[in-house]
Order: structure tokens, then C-alpha cells, then sequence
């Protein structure tokens, strides 16, 4: 049988490209080889303010988008993480034995602790092993990542292994499987691409917002004139190119830029002409799916249904190793 994996997306706005190449992308190669759950993570969204009139609008979108990027419901499971309170349960038996350190020690934390001064609440605390939950619930051997989430896995092996040695083997040790793509930097080139920082471009982005947006992001910031040579290993948007141009093309861009044949907005003309060939087919049926929330609706239903049996199962074996299920004597 193959092994299970899983991995989640939160539904915080657009889906971005950062999303497709980072996770997406790598989701899809693994379908074959992997038998795949993947989750549209509504609790973990929740840890920060949102607008709750527009949640059920976005699980719905996220959920088309990533159908529409290449999810086959026929080849692998796609649900809502509410759907299954499970998760939640499974949460609370294992916060029971990870260590205030551990959670206290997380950078992605301190980091969104930082960003949200004024809502640092216990679920963001607490996000890690709700993500541990998340994983083990469904008895995921591998979880495909990048490198900003390796802690996180990390912590979940960890939190399997004292589940395991203190009532009974039970869960395998999640193993991660990084991306080959790298971190995709958002347009202002200092940051990680991310709804929250407005430095990203959709998937669903029409051709005349990808130029808009290509065409005010940061470069080589050491090239102030059009004349100037220009530096591609440190240009954020020639990584861009290496995902959505040709070699014929990135090696023009590489030499060109070097010697200033080629300007920043000759550059971006070309990405941008790319990038929108490649997502138009995503963004075509993706806008489709929206078109048709019902089918949406039907395939998370039917995902979350599958999910629930599996669920169901483990946490009877959970209870029964912890000494909570009443049984006749």
C-alpha cells in the first residue's frame, strides 16, 4: 500500500504563486506515489483577525483554485478541517503532552506574534500542535513542506514518539518532503510572498493586474539607471523567470542584463507574458469552479466524509491506549 501523506492550506485570501510553486506544484508530482490528503485549514486561519462573512467564501475559492491547479478529487482526498472535529479533539489529548518549551521555541511564533501584537492568542500559540493533530489524525508518514516549516515537523515527530512510548505504538514519525522549489520571495523582494504583506500575484490575477504588479516590483536595487549592468543572482524576479520562462529566454535575460541590452521593464514584459500563458489555464478553470459552488461544495463534502471514517478509527484506537473508552467488565 502506499504511504499516506498530508499537508494543508489555510483559506487567507488569493492563492498565490509562492503557494503553487512552494507547495501546489509539488503536491501534484506526489499523487502517484502518495496516497494524499489535503486539507483547506479553516482553524489554523482563525488565529488571526478575519472577517467571518467572507470565510466560507474563501475555503470555497481556495478549494477551486487548487482543483483548478491541478488537484485531481479523483486521486487524492480534498476536505475542510472543521468538517472533522477530530482534529480538535486530537489536539487537546496531545497538548497534553508537549512541553511549554517546545511550543515557546517555535520561530514561526515569535514571528507571527510580532506581526499581530494585538491578537497573540493561545491558538496561534498553540498552531504547532494542531498541526501535529492535523498530520497524525489520518497516521501521515510524510508531509511535504518548505523549509520554513522543517520545526514544525520536527516537533510532530517528537509529540508522536511521547504519544508512543507513553501509551502504546500508535503513530509513525511524519518524515518531510522539502520542495525543490525555494522560498518564493513576494515582489517587494524582502520578504516571503504572502497575502497578509499584499506582495504577491494570484493565481487567478488577470493579465493586466500581473503586469501592474511585475511592473512596480523591486529588482536589482543596486541598478539605478537603464544603462546600468544589472546582477540576475541577486534579482528576485529572474527566480521568477527560472518557473516561467524558457531556457532560451532566461539565458537572454542572464547575459543581457549583465551587459544592459536589456532594461528592468523589458525584463518584466517578458516575465509577465509568461507567467500569464502559463496561468491561464489554471485561472480558466479555477474561475469555472467559483462559477459552481455547489460541485465545489459536493467534493469537500464528499472528502470530509472519507476523512470522518478515518478519523473515527483512529481516535477509537487513541482512547482505547489511553484508557478512555468505557468497555463492559
Amino acid at each position: 500500500m502506499k504511504k499516506r501523506l498530508f499537508s494543508g492550506i489555510q483559506p487567507s485570501g488569493d492563492v498565490h504563486i509562492g503557494n503553487y510553486l512552494g507547495a501546489i506544484k509539488n503536491w501534484i508530482a506526489l499523487l502517484n506515489d502518495y496516497d494524499c490528503i489535503f486539507s483547506i485549514v479553516d482553524y489554523h486561519a482563525i488565529t488571526v483577525e478575519y472577517d467571518p462573512g467572507l470565510m466560507q467564501k474563501r475555503i470555497l475559492n481556495a478549494a477551486a483554485v487548487n482543483i483548478g491547479a491541478g488537484l485531481d478529487p479523483d486521486r487524492c482526498i480534498l476536505f475542510v478541517q472543521s468538517q472533522v472535529p477530530e482534529h480538535t479533539e486530537l489536539t487537546w489529548i496531545l497538548n497534553s503532552l508537549t512541553p511549554m518549551g517546545l511550543l515557546e521555541r517555535m520561530t514561526q511564533y515569535k514571528d507571527k506574534a510580532k506581526q499581530n501584537e494585538k491578537n497573540v492568542n493561545v491558538g496561534l500559540f498553540d498552531y504547532p500542535v494542531l498541526q501535529t493533530a492535523d498530520i497524525l489524525l489520518y497516521k501521515g508518514c510524510a508531509v511535504p513542506i518548505g523549509e520554513d516549516q522543517l520545526q514544525h515537523v520536527e516537533l510532530s515527530r517528537e509529540i508522536a514518539r511521547k504519544f508512543n512510548m507513553r501509551y502504546g505504538e500508535l503513530f509513525p514519525e511524519p518524515q518531510h518532503l522539502l520542495s525543490d522549489a525555494p522560498r518564493i520571495m513576494g515582489l517587494d523582494g524582502k520578504s516571503k510572498m504572502s497575502k497578509s504583506m499584499d506582495n504577491y500575484i494570484s493565481l487567478i490575477e488577470d493579465p493586466d493586474t500581473i503586469w501592474k504588479k511585475l511592473s512596480r516590483a523591486t529588482t536589482d536595487e543596486n541598478r539605478k539607471r537603464r544603462n546600468d549592468p544589472g546582477n540576475p543572482e541577486i534579482c528576485n524576479l529572474f527566480t521568477l523567470h527560472k518557473y516561467f520562462s524558457n531556457e532560451t529566454e532566461i539565458a537572454k535575460v542572464n547575459k543581457e542584463c549583465r551587459t544592459a541590452e536589456i532594461g528592468c521593464i523589458e525584463c518584466k514584459r517578458i516575465l509577465s507574458d509568461n507567467m500569464v500563458k502559463a496561468l491561464a489555464p489554471i485561472r480558466e478553470k479555477s474561475l469555472a469552479l467559483m462559477n459552481k459552488p455547489d460541485d465545489v461544495l459536493d467534493v469537500l463534502n464528499t472528502g470530509a466524509k472519507k476523512c470522518r471514517k478515518i478519523a473515527e478509527e483512529t481516535m477509537e484506537e487513541v482512547r482505547s491506549l489511553m484508557g478512555l473508552r468505557l468497555v463492559k467488565v
